[in-house]
């Protein structure tokens, strides 16, 4: 098949779901197409069968904002007809599936029809899209797909309560490839972020307020004064400034590395021997995945998507939002035997295998053919 991606071309969880999907499905035989305002962060390497397009938005005077969705709707336009290409899979419903519905329209007008296939994420549907000026938009988006799948059971239950939906939502949710968390580092390079003494605690994440930044520190304060231990925040986002003054505050600088956005996230997990994860809510929880799959238990809260990914005293312990006495305590619980922390991060590989991109994939093949069946029949 040939299969167009839209996606946002960042480090958020959407934008590196949909390039590792492209390259799996590209690996498979199919030809990808990423249509974007800019190359994805995880798309390191261009080949005969994955192609990027970059989106241009002409700057005119004339509008206080450059009208992005205009210009990405005259991009898969274009695509389509240059390139043959034979579904559009859109990652978020705005602006993506709401672009790719008026480039449907246009190409109806020449005699090619197109299905839309669109993912649900997160942010699209519980912070935007319920938003009052941007529901019905977001509504008739959905409603318009051929397909819509969702990350998470969670996130589908949401969608259906906050809006009006006639579409079936297929929840196919986040994976993992599982091979490219497997250690290849040496015990010599964790030197180079703790002491053999020392714990290492991870975060990863946009640092953005539903992340609980704050929460993260003080449940690390807790468990460094319990044992030796070293923080590290990876990312970037407006909660990163204060986040230093709280370490300021609480004296504990020394203790915690703020190493910003950073492409040796696998690197960073495979030395790590925790991961905090205290948001306020989460669609999914694919950075929790992603330390899981490193052999990472997480602390997380229980809030949205997380306990479909993290099992309660499994791979880690899920909290209620910030109950920072709970989460500390269950860190300390896990990091302060050898064996029980050996155990829990064997269960957090054995959990992750559960998300393995083999097994996910084909799920978002059999949509792709189920909606271009339809077409045909149409």
């Amino acid at each position: 098949m040939k299969i167009g991606i839209v996606c946002y071309p960042t480090f958020g969880g959407s934008g590196v779901v949909a390039t590792e999907l492209g390259l799996e499905l590209s690996r498979r035989g199919h030809e990808i197409h990423f249509i974007t305002y800019s190359q994805p962060v995880r798309l390191e390497l261009l080949s005969n069968n994955v192609h990027y397009h970059e989106v241009n938005v002409p700057e005119y005077p004339l509008f206080l904002y450059q009208p992005y969705e205009l210009a990405l709707s005259s991009k898969l336009v274009d695509m389509v007809k240059l390139h043959g290409i034979e579904v559009l899979h859109v990652h978020y419903a705005i602006p993506h599936a709401y672009a790719a519905y008026m480039a449907k329209k246009m190409l109806q007008e020449e005699g090619i029809y197109v299905p839309i296939v669109t993912t649900l994420h997160g942010t699209d549907i519980t912070l935007v899209g319920s938003h009052p000026f941007y529901k019905p938009a977001v509504t008739f988006s959905i409603n318009k797909s051929d397909a819509v799948t969702s990350v998470s059971e969670s996130l589908k239950e949401d969608t259906l309560r906050l809006f009006d939906i006639k579409k079936e939502i297929n929840v196919v949710p986040n994976f993992i490839d599982l091979e490219k968390h497997e250690p290849h580092f040496t015990d010599c390079q964790r030197a180079m972020m703790a002491t053999d003494e020392e714990k290492i605690i991870t975060h990863i994440s946009n640092f953005r307020k539903v992340k609980q930044i704050p929460d993260v520190i003080k449940v690390f304060n807790a468990v460094q004064k319990q044992l030796p231990a070293k923080l590290m925040m990876v990312g970037e986002g407006p909660e990163r400034e204060s986040a230093e003054l709280l370490c300021e505050k609480l004296g504990i600088t020394d203790k915690v590395v703020f190493l910003g956005n950073s492409n040796e996230i696998d690197k960073i997990l495979c030395f790590s021997d925790l991961f905090l994860l205290p948001s306020l809510t989460e669609s999914f929880g694919l950075s929790a995945l992603e330390a899981m799959a490193s052999g990472v238990p997480v602390i997380s809260s229980n809030t949205g998507g997380i306990p479909e990914v993290n099992v309660n005293g499994v791979s880690g312990y899920l909290s209620d939002i910030n109950d920072i006495e709970d989460m500390s305590k269950n860190a300390i619980h896990i990091l302060s035997d050898k064996a029980r922390l050996s155990e829990f991060k064997s269960n957090a590989k054995k959990v992750a295998s559960r998300f393995d991109i083999h097994a996910i994939v084909p799920q978002y093949e059999a949509i792709y053919e189920d909606t271009l069946k339809k077409c045909l029949i149409l």
